[in-house]
């Protein structure tokens, strides 16, 4: 079974500049991963932290499991990402000293079932690199679209 992709953070890309991405586990319960599969989840607002030599995710939203009975979960509760201490060591290394952010870019299932985060260590675009980057994208679909045209007229 091929990773499968549930949701992408499109937003995170438009006001962070990637600059490495880690991949964590997350700890779900019953009616989470139910949800979670069933593509009921929300990364917009949401961030990674580390508290006390654990990495958590905070902010992102599972909707309710629709067949979920009274123990169905807490929409926004803070969940756990499952890491290396090694890798929990250097990402607070790099986020307390160069000021970094850990903003997850997307959630999928692996090919053995699991849930899984793709967290981006991102700093924050200001307002004049997000302008200069439609700038420039503007300007490689200009030229893609003149060579077109010039190829259409042979």
């Amino acid at each position: 079974m091929p990773e499968h992709t549930v949701t992408v953070n499109r937003k995170a890309r438009h006001e962070y500049s990637i600059e490495e991405t880690v991949e964590a586990g997350v700890v779900l319960t019953g009616t989470e991963i139910k949800s979670v599969r069933a593509g009921k989840i929300n990364l917009q607002d949401a961030y990674a932290r580390i508290e006390h030599g654990e990495a958590w995710l905070v902010g992102a939203h599972i909707a309710p499991y629709e067949g979920g009975n009274r123990f169905n979960h807490e929409a926004r509760r803070t969940r756990k990402l499952l890491l290396h201490h090694d890798q929990i060591d250097e990402l607070l290394g790099r986020t307390t000293r160069k000021g970094l952010t850990l903003v997850p870019l997307r959630v999928y299932i692996s090919d053995r079932g699991l849930a899984k985060v793709e967290l981006g260590l991102a700093r924050g675009k200001q307002q004049h690199d997000r302008r200069r980057e439609i700038a420039e994208r503007d300007a490689r679909r200009d030229l893609a679209r003149e060579l077109a045209d010039s190829d259409r007229g042979r």
